[in-house]
């Protein structure tokens, strides 16, 4: 059996860690916190899982406190988490299975990260990260901003999920590492210009962002993920200020790059909803269930427009076209997915309501 290290970097993060480090208690062989700068009770809470608790200046580098904190780690393989990342029980009972089981030839493994949850907990956005890596390759972050882990070799994927909910950010911290790269004369790589202009969404800053999306599509060297995460992100810029036409333009130009896909269609569809126009929402709506869900790795991917979504606004859209016999069909389907949801069960009741008051 292989052994474990599980490397934190954190600060001010007491309303997150403790549920963090609680849902994995017991299978790590060590845990290395490295601090950036706490005044809250962060390393109080860290103190009743480890002893492993290091300071480090910051220095405007999240890279460099990641790869601190890797460097201080001990044994055969280095698992990293943010402070508000968690596993469920199931798929920590998965991980100590692969801490049994993992072949030491392993370099990386790479686990789904599960971004956002609908109402009855469900995801609604995947990504897969590198999460743990073999100690002795020297695996380095990189990037001071949105890091990321250059991992190579022999890589595997492990149908394990770690969950992320962020419980507080400073709102335009990124956004002034950036800037301050720049105004410094920096010059920003493809994926850091992608992140930067997140940022600048993230700031209100959409005029901005969406200029800097338009100048990464067109870039010849973009690759399709990155060309559709760019429209994806670019009509939500528009919708965020309130330009309809060109949030769905945005959307159809994904159809460029690559084949129809239902996270997109769902969109399209909605901003047709929004506007009350029914049957064309439907339609679309009803061409995202035509698609098979996809076996290739996208950037991102909400797995409920491929499975209950759709149906549960064809629900709605039939139900305000008067096809009330569609409405209960699709509002049925839905509950196939999720039985106990209570908006599902609601338009149920509803629906019946009105079919047999038609008899």
């Amino acid at each position: 059996m292989v052994t474990m290290s599980l490397c934190m970097i954190v600060k001010n993060e007491e309303q997150a860690l403790g549920r963090c480090l609680s849902s994995v208690q017991g299978l790590f062989d060590e845990i290395i916190i490295v601090d950036t700068g706490s005044t809250d009770r962060t390393k109080e809470i860290a103190a009743s899982y480890t002893s492993h608790i290091y300071p480090f200046d910051w220095i405007q580098d999240f890279s460099a406190a990641r790869n601190y904190s890797f460097s201080l780690a001990a044994q055969d393989y280095i698992m990293w988490l943010d402070a508000d990342d968690w596993l469920r029980e199931a798929d920590l009972d998965k991980l100590k299975a692969l801490k049994q089981t993992l072949d030491p030839g392993i370099d990386a493994v790479s686990m789904d990260y599960l971004l956002a949850f609908d109402p009855m907990d469900q995801p609604t956005a995947v990504i897969q990260r590198i999460r743990l890596v073999k100690r002795s390759k020297g695996f380095r972050w990189v990037d001071p901003v949105h890091e990321w882990l250059e991992a190579e070799g022999n890589l595997i994927y492990a149908a394990i999920a770690v969950c992320h909910a962020r419980m507080h950010t400073s709102a335009d911290r990124n956004l002034q590492i950036y800037e301050h790269f720049i105004a410094q004369g920096g010059s920003l790589t493809k994926r850091q210009a992608v992140h930067y202009a997140m940022e600048l969404s993230a700031n209100g800053r959409y005029e901005r962002a969406i200029d800097m999306y338009r100048t990464l599509i067109e870039d010849p060297a973009a690759g399709v993920e990155d060309k559709l995460d760019c429209c994806d992100r670019m009509a939500h810029c528009y919708h965020e200020l309130g330009r309809k036409e060109q949030e769905l333009q945005a959307l159809m130009q994904t159809f460029i790059y690559d084949s129809p896909r239902a996270d997109y269609m769902c969109r399209i569809a909605y901003c047709f909803q929004e506007e009350g126009h029914y049957e064309q929402a439907a339609d679309w709506y009803l061409l995202a269930l035509k698609l098979e869900k996809p076996t290739k790795q996208m950037a991102r991917f909400n797995p409920a427009a491929w499975t209950w979504i759709p149906h549960l606004q064809l629900a709605l859209c039939f139900g305000k076209l008067g096809q009330l016999e569609l409405a209960y069909e699709h509002n049925e389907i839905a509950l196939s997915y999720k039985p106990d949801d209570k908006n599902l069960l609601d338009n149920k009741q509803v629906l019946e309501q009105y079919l047999s008051n038609r008899k």
